[in-house]
């Protein structure tokens, strides 16, 4: 019998099943988190190298610049080269970044690490449209979300975890830690996943000239795009800031600090949520309502900032508003072109990054004049403006409705 020839389509030893679905998760989370040790560590980083809580701050905007480099020019590559070897191979690539992190003697040096980090930590959105790739048409949408929850975990976890291993062992220890994490994950990726050969067969050029075509005629992926850049530019200003307002205000250690972190991590559960909401097709009114949520939680959030619990509620909201937008985004645009899902995952999650780094690069500053009331301010204004760009695609699919149905007819 002859063999089916490699493309998207998965051949049965490739289907989704859960111990994959797991090990996706998993390595998701553990490489997303490399993106956010530094920010409950921003004044330990200060202290070290001697520099202002300002320069700190653009660790985490070079992170996650790095980061929107590589979903830019490293996740293409997702639709030519064979996703396993992709993933592993750029693991590699990422623990020699946290090695050099963690020895590094100078600021300059260190930040330069951190842009490597981000940029090589993209194997988490490899991993993404693979699992959507493998998943059923009918179950690609609750499979993403666990996978997304995995993800989403690493993200809320990942503060918790450097807190603790930086009061222990100091700040350096969790690059060193994870370093050795994405070797072993490598390692295990590639021994547990299978094999998937894009259909693709242009150059790198080419693939790269596609982007600027996919976001060009796909509407909906400009829109959910820029709609989750908004949240993502919130969120990032929440998490920012957050730890220089517990510290300040709060007089919070590193342990205290990482316990605060560990309730966002119930924003999670709107991972699998928000998937079961898409795949039952209700993901366009819901994403609204997380606009709403992440606009309502920062004003908790600005509200409550003398409260500790007000703060933590806030935190929960907003995670799980901005994730849950992220699930549903993420299912709709992955249902576009499944021949591109890893082209369409970069257009959609470098405009999502390039958000997040300047909002991270504005909370900076709003933070140094205008402290937390000034963070509040742009965390709020900024789901709302994502939420007009969700209104006025809504209108925009109102009309189109209408007209397409009348064209239809025409054709009949």
């Amino acid at each position: 019998m002859p063999q089916p020839a490699p493309g998207p389509a998965p051949t049965a030893a490739q289907q989704m099943n859960p111990a994959t679905t797991l090990v996706l998760a998993v390595a998701c989370g553990m490489t997303v988190a490399n993106l956010y040790y530094a920010q409950p560590l921003l004044e330990l980083v200060a202290h070290s190298f001697g520099v202002g809580q300002g320069a700190a701050t653009t660790v985490v905007t070079l992170t996650q610049a790095g980061y929107a480099l590589g979903l830019l020019f490293v996740l293409p590559l997702g639709d030519l080269v064979e996703n396993r070897r992709l993933a592993t191979r750029t693991l590699l690539v990422t623990a020699t970044a946290l090695l050099l992190a963690a020895v590094s003697p100078v600021f300059g040096l260190f930040l330069a690490a951190s842009v490597l980090v981000g940029t090589t930590s993209v194997v988490a959105q490899v991993l993404v449209p693979l699992a959507a790739h493998l998943a059923p048409a009918e179950q690609r949408g609750s499979i993403v979300g666990r996978v997304m929850s995995g993800l989403l975990l690493g993200i809320l976890l990942a503060r918790t975890v450097s807190s603790l291993v930086a009061d222990l062992l100091g700040w350096r220890a969790i690059y060193l830690l994870s370093a050795v994490l994405m070797i072993g994950l490598s390692l295990v990726l590639r021994r547990l996943l299978p094999t998937r050969t894009p259909e693709h067969r242009a150059g790198y050029r080419a693939l790269l000239a596609s982007l600027v075509t996919l976001a060009r005629q796909e509407p909906v992926l400009r829109r959910r795009a820029l709609c989750q850049a908004t949240m993502f530019g919130s969120f990032t200003a929440f998490w920012t800031a957050i730890a220089y307002e517990l510290v300040d205000e709060h007089h919070f250690g590193q342990v205290q600090i990482a316990l605060f972190a560990l309730v966002g991590a119930g924003g999670a559960a709107a991972a699998p949520v928000a998937g079961r909401l898409a795949d039952r097709g209700h993901g366009r009114s819901a994403s609204g309502a997380a606009l709403l949520l992440a606009a309502c939680s920062f004003a908790l959030a600005a509200a409550g900032r003398h409260s500790v619990l007000l703060l933590a509620l806030a935190a929960v909201l907003l995670d799980f508003a901005v994730q849950g937008h992220q699930v549903m985004s993420q299912h709709e645009i992955y249902a576009l072109r499944g021949d591109a899902r890893a082209r369409i995952n970069t257009v959609y999650m470098t405009t999502v990054f390039a958000g997040g780094a300047a909002s991270s690069a504005a909370t900076g500053a709003l933070h140094a004049a205008y402290g937390w009331t000034g963070v509040c301010t742009l965390g709020t204004a900024l789901p709302l403006l994502g939420l007009l760009l969700w209104a006025r695609g809504q209108w925009s699919r109102a009309v189109d409705v209408p007209s397409g149905a009348a064209a239809r007819a025409a054709a009949r």
